[in-house]
C-alpha cells in the first residue's frame, strides 16, 4: 500500500511537471485542460474527469471531457449556474466544492440526473477553479461509476489539478491580453492597423475575393484637439468608431482604427463602385446625427476614399495605396465627400509627391529665391510697395514661378521650410534697401496655411526682420481666402490681429475667387484688398466682371479698406480702373517679377525720377 501511494505521489509530480511545462511553452488552457483529463484519468482509474468554463453570461461551456460522450457536453453548454445545477453549476454558483455521491438522490441534480444516469454516472465532485480578480472561470470535476466521495489521494490530485488550472487560465488571460494590446486599439476598441493588415491580406488571398476597403478621415481633428482639448478629440474619436462599428450597411463586415484620425472598413460582400459608393453614402448619413460632448453639441465630419478588389488592385499593398490615393484626393479637393478611386488620381498624385521631391531637394540646394513685384500708383505708375514672390532655380537653371510647384505647398513640412526661406531673404533684402535710402514703403509677403497650422507663426515670421532691423510696419502679411476655409479660421484670424497690433498690415489675396469673401471682410483683421486678376482680365469685355470691381471698390471704400487690382497687363484696364477709383495696382502692364538685383535698379531709378520732381507717394494703407 505504501509503495502504491509513493508511484501514486510520483505520478502526480510528473504530471505536474508535463503540465507545468506546456504551460510554460505557451499552451492554451483548452489544449492545457484536455492533457490534464486525459493524465488524470490515468493516474485514478474509474474517474471520468470533465473541465467545464464559465462564460460571460455565467453559463456553463464544455471545454475538456476526453471519456464523456460528445452529446452528454453538448447538453451541458448553456446551462445557467445556480444554487441547484448539479454539481458543476452549483460549485461554480457557490465558489466552493460540491460532492454529490448519489446523482440519482441529490436534490442538487434534480433535473439533470437523467442525462447523467444512462451513462453509468453515480456521483460527482465538482471544484470551482477561479482566474487571477477571483472570479470562478471554470470547474473540475471526477464522475464516479459507483455512489461514493474523493478519496484522499483524489483530493490531493484535484488540489493539485485547480491549481495548475488556475496557473493555465492565468498564462492564458496574460496571453490574451497581450494579443489585445497588440491587435486592438486601446481608445475605440477596434482592431487596429496591424489587425487590419493581416485581415485584408487574408482577404486577398481568398480562392474568389470579393470586398471592398473604404479609408475613413475625420476631419479638423487636429484643430479640435489644439482648439477644444484633447478630451473632446477622444471623445469624438470614440463616437465615429462606435458608428462605425454599429454602421447598418449590411456588407460592412469590419472596422479599424489606423491611426488618430484615420479609420478603414472593410465591405465584404462588395464587388463593385455602385455598391460601395452606396456604402459609403450610409456611412455618412451615419455619421449626421450631432453627440452632446461636453456641454457642446458635435457633428462628426469625415471624408471618405474607396477602392474594390479587382478593378483597384488584386494584392493588399496596392488596395490599400490606392485607397490612401483616393481618401487623399477627396481631403485635397472636397473635404467631407466620398472619392472612389480612379487610375488617373495615381499619377496626379505621384506628380505631386514628385513635385514636394522637387522642391525638397531645391530647399536643400539653395535654389528657392525671393522674386518681387511692384505695386504701382495707377496715377503716376510710381512704386509704393513690393509683393515677394516665390521662384525655383530647376537643375537645368530655368527660373519657374510658384505656380509650377504649388502642389508642395499642400505639404506642411515643405511649405513651412519654403516660408522660412523667404523671410529670411526678404528681411535681408528690405534691409539693404532701407539702408540705401531706397523708397521702398511696404513688402507683401504671402502666408500659407502650413505657416498656421505651426502654432508659432508670429515668432517665425518677425524674428528675421527683428534680426535684421525692419519696422514691422513696412510688412504687409497677404493670405487668401483658402486659408480660412481650410478649418483654421479662428486660428488665423487670431494670429493675423495680433501681428496687426505690432503694426504689420494685412491683406487679403486673390480677393473674390473664395466662398463667402464679404463675410470674411466683416469678420477678418483686414486693411487691404487685392482683387483677383480673374476680375481685370474680363473687365473691359465682360459687364458682369466690370460691374464686380466698381461694386468692390465702393464695399472697400465704405469698410475703410484700401485695394489693389492684380493682373493689370495694359494702358486700358489701368486706365478704367483709375476712372472706377482705384489708386493702386500691380501687373506686368507695369513690371514683372524680378530678383533682388534688378529689382535694386528699378528702384533706384524710380528713386532718381522722385528726386527730380517731389511728389509725395502714398502708401498702400494710406493712399486713397
Amino acid at each position: 500500500m505504501d509503495l502504491m501511494r509513493t508511484d501514486g505521489h510520483f505520478a502526480l509530480q510528473q504530471l505536474q511537471t508535463e503540465i507545468l511545462e506546456a504551460i510554460a511553452l505557451g499552451s492554451q488552457f483548452h489544449v492545457i485542460a484536455n492533457l490534464l483529463c486525459a493524465r488524470v484519468e490515468s493516474l485514478a482509474p474509474g474517474v471520468i474527469c470533465s473541465i467545464l468554463l464559465i462564460d460571460e453570461n455565467r453559463q456553463l461551456r464544455s471545454l475538456a471531457a476526453p471519456s464523456l460522450p460528445a452529446h452528454y457536453c453538448e447538453a451541458l453548454n448553456g446551462l445557467d449556474i445556480g444554487p441547484s445545477a448539479g454539481s458543476c453549476g452549483t460549485a461554480a454558483f457557490r465558489g466552493e466544492p460540491v460532492v454529490v455521491t448519489d446523482i440519482a438522490t441529490d436534490p442538487l441534480w434534480f433535473g439533470y440526473a437523467q442525462l447523467a444516469l444512462p451513462l453509468g454516472l453515480r456521483a460527482c465532485w465538482s471544484s470551482p477553479i477561479c482566474d487571477s480578480s477571483g472570479r470562478v472561470a471554470a470547474t473540475f470535476a471526477f464522475y464516479y461509476p459507483v455512489q461514493r466521495g474523493p478519496s484522499a489521494f483524489e483530493r490531493q490530485i484535484v488540489d493539485a489539478c485547480v491549481h495548475l488550472c488556475t496557473i493555465s487560465i492565468a498564462h492564458t488571460q496574460m496571453q490574451q491580453h497581450n494579443h489585445h494590446l497588440a491587435y486592438f486599439d486601446q481608445l475605440t476598441n477596434l482592431p487596429n492597423r496591424r489587425c487590419f493588415d493581416e485581415a485584408i491580406t487574408a482577404l486577398a488571398l481568398e480562392t474568389s475575393p470579393s470586398f471592398a476597403l473604404i479609408l475613413v478621415d475625420i476631419d479638423h481633428l487636429k484643430a479640435i484637439n489644439d482648439s477644444m482639448g484633447h478630451m473632446v478629440g477622444d471623445r469624438l474619436i470614440r463616437e465615429v468608431a462606435q458608428r462605425l462599428r454599429d454602421s447598418d450597411a449590411a456588407a460592412v463586415s469590419a472596422a479599424y482604427r489606423l491611426s488618430g484620425d484615420e479609420f478603414a472598413v472593410v465591405c465584404d460582400p462588395c464587388r463593385n463602385h455602385a455598391e460601395l459608393a452606396r456604402i459609403a453614402h450610409a456611412i455618412r448619413r451615419r455619421m449626421s446625427p450631432p453627440f452632446e460632448c461636453n456641454g457642446n453639441m458635435m457633428v462628426p465630419q469625415v471624408t471618405l476614399g474607396g477602392v474594390v478588389y479587382g478593378p483597384d488592385g488584386s494584392d493588399a499593398e496596392t488596395l490599400r495605396q490606392n485607397a490612401d490615393f483616393a481618401l487623399y484626393h477627396a481631403k485635397e479637393t472636397d473635404r467631407g465627400s466620398y472619392v472612389a478611386f480612379d487610375a488617373e488620381l495615381r499619377t496626379t498624385i505621384m506628380q505631386r509627391v514628385e513635385t514636394i521631391r522637387e522642391v525638397d531637394q531645391a530647399l536643400s540646394e539653395d535654389r528657392i529665391l525671393t522674386y518681387y513685384q511692384p505695386v504701382v500708383r495707377l496715377d503716376t505708375a510710381e512704386i509704393v510697395g513690393l509683393e515677394a514672390l516665390a521662384r525655383m532655380v530647376t537643375p537645368d537653371g530655368r527660373i519657374v514661378a510658384a505656380g509650377a510647384f504649388s502642389a508642395a505647398f499642400s505639404d506642411n513640412k515643405v511649405a513651412s521650410r519654403i516660408s522660412e526661406r523667404m523671410f529670411a531673404q526678404i528681411a535681408r533684402d528690405l534691409a539693404a534697401w532701407i539702408a540705401r535710402g531706397l523708397p521702398i514703403q511696404h513688402v507683401g509677403i504671402n502666408l500659407a496655411p502650413a505657416d498656421f497650422e505651426s502654432g508659432d507663426l508670429e515668432a517665425r515670421f518677425l524674428a528675421p526682420f527683428e534680426a535684421a532691423g525692419v519696422p514691422y510696419h513696412q510688412l504687409v502679411v497677404e493670405v487668401t481666402e483658402n486659408v480660412f476655409l481650410d478649418g483654421l479660421g479662428e486660428d488665423v484670424a487670431e494670429s493675423l490681429t495680433r501681428l496687426r497690433n505690432l503694426g504689420v498690415l494685412v491683406s487679403l489675396d486673390d480677393f473674390g475667387t473664395g466662398f463667402a469673401s464679404l463675410t470674411h471682410l466683416l469678420k477678418l483683421p483686414v486693411d487691404i484688398i487685392k482683387i483677383d486678376r480673374s476680375f481685370v482680365d474680363q473687365m473691359l469685355t465682360d459687364a458682369p466682371s466690370s460691374a464686380i470691381i466698381e461694386g468692390l471698390m465702393g464695399i472697400a471704400d465704405k469698410l475703410g479698406m484700401r485695394v489693389v487690382a492684380e493682373g493689370i497687363e495694359n494702358a486700358g484696364q489701368a486706365e478704367r480702373l483709375n476712372e472706377l477709383g482705384y489708386v493702386l495696382g500691380q501687373g506686368y502692364h507695369f513690371a514683372r517679377p524680378a530678383d533682388f538685383n534688378s529689382t535694386t535698379d528699378l528702384l533706384q531709378l524710380f528713386a532718381q525720377r522722385k528726386a527730380q520732381p517731389p511728389v509725395v507717394a502714398k502708401g498702400w494703407a494710406e493712399a486713397s
